[in-house]
């Protein structure tokens, strides 16, 4: 059993600014799908590359590393 209270990962104020740098990569990335056309490509990676960026920083860099069970013998 653990003695102390419940810590968390972050502060309150680190989440919200971590969520609004996100949310602007994402919305950044659904906006660059409005540039999209058949001549050029490039909006359409950029617009892809920030939708994928926006999750996967978060879900492999910023999660927790100890989440998985682990089994003391």
């Amino acid at each position: 059993m653990s003695n102390g209270g419940y810590q968390r990962e972050n502060n309150l104020a680190q989440t919200v600014i971590l969520f609004i740098i996100f949310l602007a990569l994402f919305t950044g990335g659904l906006f660059a799908f409005s540039f999209l056309s058949l001549e050029n490509v490039w909006p359409g990676a950029i617009a892809i590359g920030l939708c994928f960026l926006s999750f996967w920083i978060p879900q492999t860099f910023m999660g927790r590393s100890d989440s998985g069970a682990r089994r003391h013998r």
